[in-house]
């Protein structure tokens, strides 16, 4: 692998990969520090010849795909993991540089990439393969008997996001190969350095050839990987509004889309407010800048709790300030680029005009936007209503249980939820009447591990990620009958 500098005097070059191989195309995509804002690397662009050798590639190697055995798929990706532990630390540098993540989020996101492709490797001999259905259920049929097995469902077409860029890529890449699917995936051209460093270390491999393609390209030319119906599923991570045109002109293939949140927690009274619960609250609504899918957006406390989770809440806040996510310190980075800190400032400033008070926060410089919590939303407003993706959250007051639940249903979105109480009928409760994903209790609703069924309802997405969810997502059941 080539280091990463961030040296203004020596720009490095990327090759994109199409059909397993390396190829620089002449032109070419900037890639920007998100602190700095240099240009530190540029990346290679697909045009739509490279596109269509990339599908052609990945349909014709579908039946090869298809005939790995298990344990060849698990060499792969137990190669990636020896790989990926190999450069961890590059792969950190990576990502506090193309992403603006700070250290220790970073070296959360490599240990997830790790873990995903474990996962990958453990579930090629863990899923079953396949079942005895019986057939004999009537007397027209009792000579027959049946058996189910999960075959590939073929080429999948993939689209990642910017803001986990090693792992939600390998949340799409790792059950593709455990699944037996050629693919071709676009990552996001904010951050697509880290999608052609997992594609670097899986031409090591012996996938077969022409099973996969990373191709940075801008949005209108990847327009091919939504239309075409040569690829039998379309993987989507990103914004709502992206996510669901694509399913509406995606055609005849699966889509699995995971989308948009705008997550709340609640904090029932025989919660202690303790240290331990306001730095949860602080990881949740503030790490990597907030912009995470599930990131607490909404916090809402009981009014027997209100004032001392306030007081507690804004005096550590006040501690906190956006920063270089290099230095070792940094809990909160930059934003992924000043368009979209420009774009928040207006919702809260817009908010604050409407009656919200700034507890905290609230200053924006360039695309360090400090912590901020608010108060007093009116409920109709952007900031509200929609994805904030950003390190911006609201604090609201309840009196009444059910009436908590309801308000956090009142959302479009519909990804993940926390509540924290010791009472297990509230919990249940919950867990019956949360119109999401996932319900949390005693945790904040970013909690995830790679393998659990993750993805939301409504404007939140369709299907579930998590490894072996994604694998079954890629398979699809083959009948066999025979007659005695």
């Amino acid at each position: 692998m080539a280091a990463i500098t961030t040296s203004a005097s020596s720009v490095l070059e990327f090759p994109l990969y199409v059909a397993g191989k390396a190829v620089k195309t002449g032109q070419w995509l900037e890639v920007r520090h998100k602190y700095s804002g240099e240009v530190y690397a540029k990346v290679a662009l697909a045009d739509a010849a490279v596109l269509e050798k990339a599908i052609a590639s990945a349909v014709k190697a579908e039946q090869a795909m298809a005939a790995l055995k298990p344990f060849q798929k698990q060499q792969i990706l137990l190669h990636c993991v020896r790989r990926f532990k190999e450069t961890r630390e590059e792969l950190i540098q990576l990502l506090i540089i193309e992403g603006g993540k700070p250290r220790i989020a970073a070296s959360a996101e490599v240990e997830r990439l790790i873990n995903t492709f474990q996962l990958a490797a453990d579930a090629v001999t863990q899923v079953d393969d396949g079942r005895i259905m019986p057939l004999a259920v009537t007397p027209a049929a009792a000579a027959y008997r049946g058996m189910v097995r999960h075959v590939p469902i073929g080429a999948v077409s993939l689209i990642s996001p910017f803001n986990f860029p090693l792992n939600l890529t390998a949340h799409k890449i790792a059950p593709a190969i455990a699944a037996g699917c050629p693919f071709v995936l676009k990552p996001a051209s904010l951050t697509p350095i880290s999608a052609l460093k997992i594609a670097e270390i899986l031409a090591e491999t012996e996938l077969p050839k022409g099973a996969f393609s990373v191709l940075p390209c801008p949005r209108q030319q990847a327009d091919i990987l939504v239309t075409d119906d040569r690829f039998k599923l379309l993987s989507f991570t990103g914004s709502d509004m992206v996510g669901w045109d694509m399913k509406n002109r995606a055609g005849r293939k699966k889509v699995t889309l995971e989308l948009g949140g705008n997550a709340a927690v609640m904090i029932e009274p025989d919660t202690e407010i303790s240290d331990a619960l306001i730095d949860r609250l602080i990881t949740g609504a503030y790490g990597q800048a907030g912009q995470v899918c599930i990131s607490v957006q909404r916090i809402l406390a009981h009014a027997d709790i209100y004032t001392e989770l306030k007081k507690k809440l804004v005096a550590k806040l006040k501690k906190i300030k956006a920063g270089d996510p290099a230095v070792e310190q940094t809990i909160v980075g930059p934003m992924i680029k000043e368009n979209e800190a420009l774009r928040l400032k207006k919702w809260m400033d817009k908010a604050v005009k409407k009656g919200a008070k700034v507890l905290t926060g609230g200053d924006l410089d360039g695309v360090l936007f400090e912590p901020t919590l608010l108060e007093g939303v009116d409920e109709s407003l952007e900031i509200y209503q929609n994805e904030a993706f950003g390190p911006v959250a609201i604090l609201e007051k309840y009196k009444d249980f059910e009436k908590g639940i309801a308000t956090i249903n009142a959302s479009r979105f519909g990804l993940q939820a926390g509540v924290y109480t010791q009472n297990l009928t509230k919990m249940l409760y919950a867990w019956d009447h949360l119109h999401v994903g996932g319900v949390i209790i005693n945790d904040i609703p970013t909690f995830r591990v790679d393998n659990m069924p993750y993805g939301g309802v409504r404007d939140s997405g369709l299907g579930r990620e998590g490894v072996q969810y994604a694998i079954r997502d890629m398979q699809e059941e083959r009948l066999l009958v025979i007659r005695q």
